[in-house]
């Protein structure tokens, strides 16, 4: 049988002092997750399984290094978490896994069924891709060497989870157990015994429909390609350290997920076993990031996708894809870069913040007072028209086709920032701001079939 490994989020040593996590009440998520991480580590040991805690003054990173130095063959990670979120009515639990892992994500719709069982009135969010976060990955679904997923155990800053978090944690502590007790047994025996054991799965790999020389293998249900199709792609993996590679038969292996964040698509054929790549997509990989420019879905698209992460959002605002595509078309900016600068600043129209739906106000834009409360505009197709001007402020010198109605215009640097990841720290204090941008930017074209 697998070890346990346990990491409560939060916690540790980051630059600037330590990481608290999210704040509500009077408590932390640093502080929540220790205490419920106290109390699933000996209801494991009682069930016979080693389980190894990840000590609590280690960063994000040093966490996954500890474990990694410590990892073995048929051995499990788990990291809990709370979630937080402005809009105080967000609540429920969640488990995310490395995207295009279809093993994975069973394990995680495993543990989430194993932690609603002993509370059924923790409402279960589901398992996600962790593509599906705030950047669009995880480092501790991503770097970390064994089977890995991530779980949010509710939002502290919704008062009835907090309550759960807080006054039930003994159920919690025992519906994770029953989790990770599942998967141990799920994982155990099903990989090689050791690093440098030949008996790693073959699959095939297929470029753009053609059938690639070399194959690929499996590690932990992820495949991995051969670095130098990597290379051949135009993609330079070497000077990323973060990323894992895998030494087998005197071959250098990364794992395919990878090569999503360069604009390759990746996809799994289970039924021939074979990695699906392509890089003749319709987006152009020097222009996804441009802020100027011509968008690539359709209306329909974009009302898909946002009824995707949000089913209610189109009630209030049914016109809103059709207003980004119309306003950002005559300005020159790209209406899919500014519609999903919209769905980071509001959350996909769940609001819930400091900005309100009256506002109108979709991209976050402050006034020239500094009204605590944001800018507001009479109309959506007015506050969309304040979004894409500002936008094309920081993007371009050009002039404006219509009047300025954006109240900050005038203050923006003309030109700064063409590309969407040089908003970070200007548009927003948040320095993964373009990340976060960019993120949904690749799921709505991953959505559309684009990417």
């Amino acid at each position: 049988m697998g070890r346990i490994f346990i990491s409560a989020g939060h916690g540790g040593i980051e630059q600037g002092g330590r990481d608290l996590g999210a704040i509500a009440g009077s408590t932390t998520e640093a502080q929540e997750m220790i205490l419920l991480r106290d109390q699933v580590v000996p209801e494991l040991r009682s069930r016979g399984f080693e389980v190894l805690s990840v000590p609590d003054d280690l960063s994000s990173s040093g966490s996954i290094q500890w474990i990694n130095a410590r990892s073995r063959p048929n051995d499990v990670a788990l990291e809990i978490h709370t979630g937080a979120s402005s809009n105080p009515s967000v609540r429920g639990a969640s488990v995310y896994y490395i995207a295009n892992n279809t093993e994975r994500k069973n394990h995680a719709e495993l543990m989430l069924l194993a932690l609603v069982r002993r509370l059924p009135q923790l409402p279960n969010r589901g398992a996600k891709p962790d593509t599906a976060t705030g950047v669009g990955n995880l480092a501790f679904c991503r770097d970390t060497t064994l089977p890995s997923l991530l779980m949010e155990v509710g939002y502290l800053t919704n008062p009835e989870d907090r309550f759960i978090i807080q006054n039930r944690r003994r159920e919690m502590a025992l519906g994770i157990a029953d989790g990770l007790a599942a998967w141990s047994r799920a994982v155990s025996g099903t990989e090689p015994g050791n690093g440098t054991d030949t008996t790693y799965p073959r699959i095939d790999i297929k470029i753009n429909g053609q059938t690639y020389d070399e194959q690929g293998i499996i590690i932990n249900s992820n495949a991995y390609i051969p670095i130098d199709l990597a290379d051949r792609l135009g993609v330079d993996l070497t000077a990323v350290p973060s990323i894992r590679r895998v030494q087998h038969r005197g071959v250098v292996y990364v794992k395919a997920i990878e090569l999503r964040d360069y604009n390759i698509s990746v996809g799994w054929d289970s039924a021939t076993r074979t990695v699906l790549l392509r890089s003749n997509l319709q987006i152009c990989p020097g222009q996804i990031d441009r802020i100027m420019g011509h968008g690539n879905t359709s209306e329909v698209q974009l009302m898909m996708f946002l009824k995707a992460n949000n089913e209610n959002a189109l009630i209030q605002f049914p016109d809103l894809p059709r207003l980004y595509r119309e306003e950002a078309s005559i300005e020159g900016v790209d209406y899919d870069i500014a519609f999903c600068q919209g769905m980071v600043e509001t959350d996909y129209l769940r609001f819930g913040g400091e900005l309100k739906p009256s506002q109108n106000n979709f991209g976050g834009l402050g006034t020239v007072g500094g009204d605590s409360e944001g800018a507001t505009f009479p109309s959506a197709r007015l506050g969309v028209r304040a979004q894409i001007q500002q936008l094309k402020a920081y993007a371009s010198v050009e002039p404006l086709v219509l009047e300025v109605v954006s109240p900050r215009f005038r203050f923006v640097t003309r030109g700064i920032a063409p590309l969407i990841h040089q908003l970070s720290g200007r548009w927003s204090a948040d320095l993964n701001y373009g990340d976060r941008i960019m993120a949904i930017l690749r799921r709505l074209y991953e959505s559309a079939g684009l990417l």
